[in-house]
C-alpha cells in the first residue's frame, strides 16, 4: 500500500479522497491555487502545497508544478480525481517517469479512449454495439454529406476531441447540413485545437446509462452495475439516479457484458466509466469512456456499499479485484447543488456562503468542501455540492430527496437547489419516463408551497 498520496485537485472531489485516505491509514498531500487557500481540502490533507495563482492553467494544470510537489512532499502516488489531469496522458506518462504511481489508466489507454473515433473503432473491434456511423475522422464536407445521405437523417455531428457537448450538432435535415458542419468545426477547433469531426446517426428519444467498471493490473475487470445520466441541460448532468427506472434485468446484463468486454479488451486498470445511449426499445450503444472517477461514483457506492477511491487504491497498488459483478441492493439519487441562477438560463453565481446548513438524516449523504464564511471563487466550476438520497425504492429515496433539499439552506450565493425542488415534483421525472432531451421543455418556475 502506498504511504502518502498527493491529490491532484480540488474542491469536494479531493476531499473525498482524503477522507478515504484516512481511513485505511495513508498519509495526504493537498495542492492549492491562491484562490483555494481556504478549501477544506487544505484544511484537512496532512500536507498542503500551493502550487500557483488561481487561473487553472498555473496551477491545477500545470504538470510540473504538481510534480514539484509531489517529490518535495515524498508521495509515492497521486490521485487526479476528475477533470483538470484526470484524462491527460502526458501526466499519466510523466507520473511514472519520475517513479510516482499514477492512480488512473495509463497513458496508452488514455490516449487510445480519449480520442472518440478512436474509441469507436477500439469498442467494435471488441464486439461492443456501436452506433452507426463515420468508421473515422471525416476529411470533408462532401464525406460528411455522403454518409449523411446513406445513412439517413437525422445525424450527429461530433468533434473527435470533444468533452462537454462541445463540438456537437444535431443535423435534422440535408439543408442545414453544411452550416451545422462549419459551427461544429469552428467550436471544436476553439474549444480543443483539433477540428477533427465524426458522424453518428442520431439516437431518438434516447437514455443515457453508463455502467461502472473496474480493471486490475491482472486484466480482470468487473462491473458495478448502471447509472441512469439522461436528466442534462446541454450534454451536462444535473442529476443521476441508480438503478435507472428504465432497465430491466436482462438489460442490464447484456450492457454489463459490453462494457467489462470493453474494459477487458483494452487491459484497462482502475475505475471507469463506460458510457451508453438506449433507445426506447431499449437496444443501446458504445458512445465513449471516461478513464477516471466520475461527479456521480457516490450513488454507485450507495446502492451496492463499496468504496470506489479505496478500490481505486488498492488497484494502482497491485491488489487483484474479486471479479464479482455487482446489482443494486437499494435506489440512490444524486442532485448536483451548483452556485448557478437556475431563473437566469444557470449563470454561475459565485460568491460568500453567508448561511448554510447541510440536510441529514438516515440516508442522506452530502460531498461538499464548502462552509458557512466560505468565498466560492469564479475560477472553476459551479458545482460546491452533491446531495445523495438512498432508500429502498425509487418512490423513498425521491421523498427523502424532496426533504433533503427543503432542509438544504444556503444564502449568500443563488444555488440549483430549487431547480431540483421542482424535479423532484415533476410528473415526467416521477414517472421515470424522461429522455435525455427532458430539459428541452422543462420550465423552471418558483416553487409553490406545499
Amino acid at each position: 500500500m502506498f504511504k502518502k498520496i498527493l491529490i491532484a485537485n480540488r474542491g469536494e472531489i479531493a476531499l473525498r479522497v482524503i477522507r478515504t485516505c484516512k481511513e485505511i491509514g495513508v498519509k495526504t498531500v493537498a495542492v492549492y491555487s491562491t484562490a483555494d487557500a481556504e478549501s477544506l481540502h487544505v484544511r484537512f490533507a496532512d500536507e498542503a502545497v500551493c502550487i500557483g495563482p488561481p487561473p487553472s492553467s498555473e496551477s491545477y494544470l500545470k504538470m510540473q508544478s504538481i510534480l514539484a510537489a509531489a517529490e518535495i512532499t515524498n508521495a509515492d502516488a497521486i490521485h487526479p480525481g476528475y477533470g483538470f489531469l484526470a484524462e491527460n496522458a502526458k501526466f499519466s506518462k510523466l507520473c511514472e517517469e519520475h517513479g510516482i504511481k499514477f492512480i488512473g489508466a495509463t497513458a496508452d489507454m488514455i490516449s487510445q479512449m480519449g480520442d472518440k473515433a478512436s474509441a469507436r473503432a477500439t469498442m467494435k473491434a471488441a464486439g461492443v454495439p456501436t452506433i452507426p456511423g463515420s468508421d473515422g475522422i471525416l476529411e470533408t464536407f462532401e464525406e460528411a454529406e455522403a454518409l449523411a445521405d446513406e445513412m439517413g437523417f437525422p445525424v450527429m455531428l461530433k468533434a473527435t476531441a470533444g468533452g462537454g457537448g462541445k463540438g456537437m450538432r444535431a443535423v435534422w435535415k440535408k439543408e442545414n447540413l453544411r452550416e451545422l458542419w462549419d459551427a461544429a468545426r469552428q467550436e471544436a477547433f476553439a474549444c480543443f485545437a483539433n477540428d477533427g469531426m465524426y458522424m453518428e446517426k442520431l439516437i431518438e428519444e434516447p437514455r443515457h446509462i453508463e455502467i461502472q467498471v473496474i480493471g486490475d493490473s491482472f486484466g480482470k475487470a468487473c462491473h458495478l452495475s448502471e447509472r441512469d445520466c439522461s436528466i442534462q441541460r446541454r450534454h451536462q448532468k444535473l442529476t443521476e439516479e441508480s438503478p435507472s427506472p428504465f432497465m430491466t434485468a436482462q438489460l442490464r446484463n447484456k450492457m454489463g457484458d459490453a462494457a467489462v468486454k470493453a474494459t477487458e479488451s483494452i487491459k484497462y486498470e482502475g475505475a471507469g466509466t463506460i458510457e451508453f445511449l438506449v433507445d426506447k426499445h431499449r437496444n443501446f450503444y458504445f458512445m465513449e469512456m471516461n478513464t477516471r472517477i466520475q461527479v456521480e461514483h457516490p450513488i454507485t457506492e450507495q446502492v451496492i456499499d463499496y468504496d470506489l477511491i479505496y478500490e481505486q487504491i488498492k488497484v494502482a497498488a497491485g491488489i487483484p479485484i474479486s471479479g464479482k459483478n455487482y446489482i443494486p441492493k437499494l435506489h440512490s439519487i444524486e442532485c448536483r447543488i451548483n452556485a448557478e441562477d437556475p431563473y437566469n438560463d444557470f449563470r454561475p453565481n459565485p460568491g460568500k456562503i453567508e448561511t448554510l446548513h447541510i440536510p441529514g438524516g438516515h440516508g442522506v449523504r452530502v460531498d461538499t468542501h464548502v462552509y458557512a464564511g466560505y468565498t466560492i471563487p469564479p475560477n472553476y466550476d459551479s458545482m460546491i455540492a452533491k446531495l445523495i438520497t438512498t432508500a429502498q425504492t425509487r418512490e423513498e429515496a425521491i421523498s427523502k430527496m424532496r426533504r433533503a433539499l427543503d432542509e438544504f439552506v444556503i444564502e449568500g450565493v443563488k444555488t440549483t437547489i430549487p431547480f431540483h425542488r421542482q424535479l423532484m415534483r415533476d410528473e415526467g421525472y416521477l414517472s421515470g419516463n424522461y429522455t435525455t432531451k427532458f430539459m428541452e421543455d422543462f420550465v423552471i418556475a418558483p416553487l409553490e408551497e406545499d
